[in-house]
């Protein structure tokens, strides 16, 4: 986007990084709040574990932002990514996450973001033809399907918890 270019709402650009990366999306705005995974899934009518949550972390190695695109019905078991994956993630910032990815807490997309960044994908994820994802508002989603979503953003595949759900 150039500087006279006209700013791009959240949801244009997840459209427009869809159409970029030949993903075949729909946004939904919802009328009530998809902010949790909890939320997503009951607006959806899917299971908890067909929602993304994108967390956005901080590699304490050289401070850049990393996205993990976890399965709603796990946590990010940050002790257990560093040991087997040697990467130190720490929480980051609100308001980083919302200058470096241009999007809000709640309203995280895979998809869009205003600067490149590391993805992780929770393995679980996998187990699904087709999850949701924020599309960049507390209120929008996504469906896509996650096989596609992986190699559209070459997302490394990891397991994100050391437990079963």
């Amino acid at each position: 986007m150039t500087e006279s270019s006209p700013k791009l709402s959240s949801i244009d650009r997840v459209q427009n990084s869809a159409r970029e990366l030949g993903l075949q999306i729909e946004i939904r705005r919802m009328n009530e709040s998809t902010r949790t995974a909890g939320e997503a899934a009951a607006a959806c009518g899917c299971d908890v574990a067909q929602i993304v949550k994108s967390l956005v972390f901080e590699n304490e190695a050289d401070e850049t932002l990393v996205l993990c695109l976890v399965s709603g019905n796990h946590q990010a078991d940050i002790p257990y990514i560093s040991k087997n994956y040697d990467i130190h993630l720490k929480r980051c910032d609100t308001r980083r996450v919302r200058r470096e990815t241009g999007f809000a807490i709640g309203g995280v997309a895979p998809i869009g973001h205003l600067n490149p960044i590391a993805i992780y994908m929770d393995e679980a994820l996998l187990a699904f033809d087709e999850v949701w994802a924020a599309a960049g508002r507390p209120d929008s989603v996504f469906r896509v399907d996650a096989k596609a979503l992986r190699d559209a953003m070459d997302a490394t595949v990891i397991r994100v918890t050391g437990t079963n759900p």
